[in-house]
């Protein structure tokens, strides 16, 4: 039987605090809270994974907005969670395995 931590499996409940983070409560029982700055940090989509591999900053920059914010978040189909920022980004989808490894 796969273990629902590593096989991508949705949490029981997402809990999302526009000023202050991400909580995922996992069928397991586990809890994953998740900061707003590192959770902005770790965007998986491609110009920010590019910025991290090249050694520049995701988050922030100078014309990021203070503080940082979740304008919206919405569910991606059945396999993540998708994040709008105030500083307009919004192309990262954060998978359920990536969120349960942050």
């Amino acid at each position: 039987m796969a273990d629902s931590a590593s096989d991508g499996a949705p949490p029981r409940s997402v809990d999302v605090d526009r000023a202050a983070g991400v909580t995922l409560e996992w069928e397991d029982g586990e809890t994953t809270r998740l900061d707003l700055e590192p959770l902005r940090q770790r965007c998986p989509c491609a110009e920010c994974r590019t910025r991290r591999e090249g050694g520049r900053e995701v988050w922030p920059l100078p014309s990021s907005p203070r503080p940082l914010r979740i304008v919206d978040a919405e569910m991606v189909g059945g396999w993540g969670l998708g994040i709008t920022w105030n500083d307009g980004h919004r192309t990262g989808i954060y998978s359920w395995e990536l969120l349960r490894r942050l």
